[in-house]
């Protein structure tokens, strides 16, 4: 996909695939479009609203493509225009999966962080998918009621799931037809046990724990093929799309941070030197480590990195010729017994860690460096212990929502007053760290101040919370310049 002086796109195809509420099929009937556009020979760049990393996974394992995350709160609107023209270049269609229902997003008066914003940031059109089980003219009312609620949105077309027969389906279409006209009906899918797909508190099992079977792929896109209107889906009045995509060459170095806050001081740290060769950076990937932005990963390339995947689970020493190491999110808790086992590995990530080494660790990553995960039958398993508390899973959930972080002091990912923002999401807690141990983040929730956060260690920086490095696209620069500067010996 090329972009025009005017910073608009080449008409590139772009859905949004989006819902009433959480619970509407509104995954599996992306994954089975998406399977379905596939078959009949186009590309398809996957996309998910919203900061979950598990929707994604599936999103890859369909397309062959990994999936990325749009986030209007976390992430500024050119960022996020820039984000998706990169990642959709050279695709057919772009099938962007919402989050939540279409409307919901960090508060209930304004549209940050939802669905909505990214259609309309995007110009793209938006089908509904709405669960009709126990409903029938009714279900019209509701798609009413959406498509006239926010006239910027633009509602093309509804899919009706979980339909129960084909009087059922009847009278839907009757009542649509009647209620909201000018709202295409792509199709009714009928009651399907064998679509769905497991899942645990998080959400869905990941990708990497169920990968989806051929036959279950080849089934979904057929059930997609047999009852909802695929060229009608592809022909969503495109002329009528407000392409918006800017052209930015280097999006990391013209961002400006959105934030109520601004940087109290200059960027201080060691600045990537664009002609020097790349630094490697160590990042582990695995179904214990698989919860990461992918703009993360692309900004850390941009900057000067060299990305060196390894796996915690498989692998009995880092990458060779590394200068830093990355750890994200995942699920390491349900791998400690195996993770704990690695004694080769865990002894050399001590070791980097105690010789100075940039680290960066986030949610999971963080729980690997602890000093363990305590299991049900109250057996640690003994993890890095880098920080000196373990960790416990509990029955229900301790943390979920938008984080905005500042920065109290220099570290490896920013300068002083560095303003950045993500999410936390988990289901464990961890014993109260001691207070030797250096808090680094002034955290709040909604303008809220909640407890500082982010632990450091020489040059450990470990936190719950999620980053995305597109909120403050410094920290990418900043963290390879870390690591550039430990490779020279120059980093204290």
């Amino acid at each position: 996909m090329s972009t025009a002086d005017g910073g608009r796109d080449s008409f590139m195809k772009r859905i949004v695939i989006a819902a009433p509420h959480s619970g509407s099929g509104k995954t599996t009937l992306t994954l089975g479009i998406m399977a379905a556009l596939k078959s009949r020979g186009l590309s398809v760049a996957p996309f998910k609203v919203g900061p979950d990393f598990i929707d994604p996974g599936y999103h890859r394992v369909v397309t062959g493509t990994p999936s990325v995350n749009l986030d209007g709160w976390i992430c500024a609107p050119g960022f996020v225009r820039a984000s998706f023209a990169h990642h959709a270049a050279g695709a057919d269609i772009a099938v962007i999966e919402g989050v939540m229902g279409l409307f919901d997003g960090i508060d209930g008066v304004s549209e940050a962080g939802s669905t909505a914003e990214i259609a309309k940031l995007l110009g793209a059109p938006v089908i509904l998918v709405v669960d009709a089980r126990s409903q029938a003219r009714s279900a019209a009312a509701l798609v009413h009621g959406f498509a006239s609620f926010d006239p910027g949105v633009r509602l093309a077309g509804v899919i009706f799931n979980n339909v129960a027969s084909p009087n059922h389906e009847r009278v839907l279409r009757e009542a649509l037809a009647a209620g909201c006209p000018k709202v295409a009906l792509l199709g009714c899918v009928p009651r399907d046990a064998a679509l769905a797909i497991p899942s645990r508190h998080l959400g869905l099992l990941t990708a990497e724990e169920n990968p989806l079977s051929e036959g279950f792929v080849e089934h979904l896109a057929r059930v997609i093929d047999r009852h909802l209107d695929l060229a009608a889906i592809l022909d969503l009045d495109e002329s009528e799309q407000v392409h918006q995509v800017h052209q930015v060459h280097k999006v990391h170095k013209v961002h400006k941070v959105h934030s109520v806050h601004e940087p109290k001081a200059e960027p201080t740290v060691p600045v990537p030197d664009s002609a020097a060769p790349p630094v490697k950076i160590a990042v582990a990937r695995d179904a214990a480590f698989c919860f990461v932005y992918q703009d993360n990963l692309r900004l850390l390339r941009e900057s000067g990195a060299e990305l060196c995947c390894f796996s915690p689970l498989q692998d009995q020493a880092l990458p060779a010729g590394i200068s830093g190491v990355y750890l994200p999110g995942g699920y390491p808790e349900l791998f400690a017994e195996k993770l704990a086992g690695n004694h080769r590995l865990k002894e050399e990530i001590r070791g980097v860690v105690e010789a100075g080494m940039p680290v960066y660790a986030e949610c999971g990553g963080f729980i690997y460096l602890t000093g363990g995960v305590a299991s049900d039958q109250d057996v640690a398993h003994p993890l890095v212990g880098i920080f000196p508390v373990r960790t416990r899973m509990l029955p229900r959930r301790k943390a979920l929502g938008y984080r905005e972080v500042e920065l109290l002091a220099e570290s490896v990912i920013g300068a002083k007053g560095t303003i950045a923002r993500g999410h936390e999401f988990h289901y464990s807690e961890m014993e109260e760290m001691p207070a030797g141990i250096e808090r680094l983040y002034a955290v709040s929730r909604k303008g809220v101040a909640l407890e500082p956060e982010g632990y450091r260690y020489k040059n450990c920086l470990a936190s719950y919370i999620h980053l995305h490095f597109g909120s403050s696209p410094a920290m990418a620069d900043s963290f390879v310049g870390h690591c550039r500067a430990y490779r020279k010996g120059s980093l204290t």
